[in-house]
């Protein structure tokens, strides 16, 4: 896999370099380098940040900052098996159970929910700090609703980061979550007020809360930019490409009627044309078109 050159691979994180350092020193910098790839890539290209975690694996599989790499490139593709398992293999290598939700989520994507559940509801969940806990409340509440338990997703998801005032880094996403699961449930009100909620928490834009108002609120969006939609106001309004309003005084309302009038004149003599030659009424028809 091609690297840029700009790439050093001294971008990684001090923790993770502290483990190449097990390796050979070039071994080490072609590992970090193809880290970096996998970081910068598994946002806006998941399948090229799962292609150099592949390569990064195969150079060194046994750190565990490269297998939990992989997990999030594969994890990124919808592979969930392949990320469980490499989740798997980085936490027996350090004993962080960081990964902890995301090896739920895993066990849901392979169609386990209830898997999902009895890990939510292990000892490991109390060893997590709150951004992990909140973390793990999302996984089980989605598990909730792939089993179909709307209500329970609902209560799921009550809780004081919900109820809490103040903005952090999981405030958008919980309450998103909880509006989407009380639309599911058809109360619409309230998921409404929460859309809004989610809307003023997220200031990065992680979610689509504020489009998923709209939709609720029958707000349409239309591009400045498209000149179709924007002929086709025009032509709604009765505006002509070169003014934009219909006349306004009397001298131009009588020129309009006059126009008119002679416009009649001529569709007579048109129809009186047509009688004498009904063989080219399509072709005048067409012309006038």
């Amino acid at each position: 896999m091609p690297i840029p050159e700009d790439v050093t691979g001294d971008e990684i994180d001090k923790d993770v370099r502290q483990e190449l350092q097990s390796l050979p020193k070039t071994l080490a910098e072609d590992v970090a380098r193809n880290l970096v790839m996998v970081a910068r890539l598994i946002d806006e290209d998941p399948e090229g940040a799962y292609a150099y975690s592949k390569v990064a694996l195969r150079l060194a599989s046994r750190v565990a900052a490269v297998r939990e790499a992989g997990g999030f490139a594969a994890y990124a593709n919808q592979k969930y098996g392949e990320a469980l398992a490499e989740f798997r293999a980085a936490r027996r290598m350090t004993g962080n159970i960081d990964l902890w939700p995301l090896m739920a989520d895993c066990e849901r994507g392979l169609g386990r929910p209830e898997k999902a559940l009895d890990m939510a509801g292990a000892p490991e969940v109390h060893k997590l700090d709150r951004a992990g806990q909140v973390e793990m409340r999302l996984v089980a509440a989605g598990a909730r609703r792939d089993m179909g338990q709307l209500d329970a997703a609902i209560v799921t998801l009550q809780s004081p980061e919900l109820a809490s005032s103040s903005v952090q880094p999981w405030t958008a996403r919980l309450r998103y979550a909880y509006a989407d699961a009380l639309l599911a449930a058809g109360r619409e009100s309230e998921a409404r007020d929460w859309f809004a909620k989610a809307v003023e928490s997220d200031k990065d834009g992680s979610t689509d809360a504020s489009d998923r108002l709209a939709e609720m609120d029958g707000v349409e969006f239309v591009d400045a930019l498209d000149e179709t939609a924007d002929d086709e106001g025009k032509t709604e309004a009765g505006l002509g490409e070169d003014d934009g309003a219909g006349p306004t005084s009397e001298s131009s309302t009588e020129d309009v009627e006059d126009t008119a009038d002679d416009e009649d004149d001529e569709d007579d003599e048109d129809d009186e044309d047509d009688e004498d030659d009904e063989d080219g009424t399509e072709r005048r028809a067409d012309d006038r078109a």
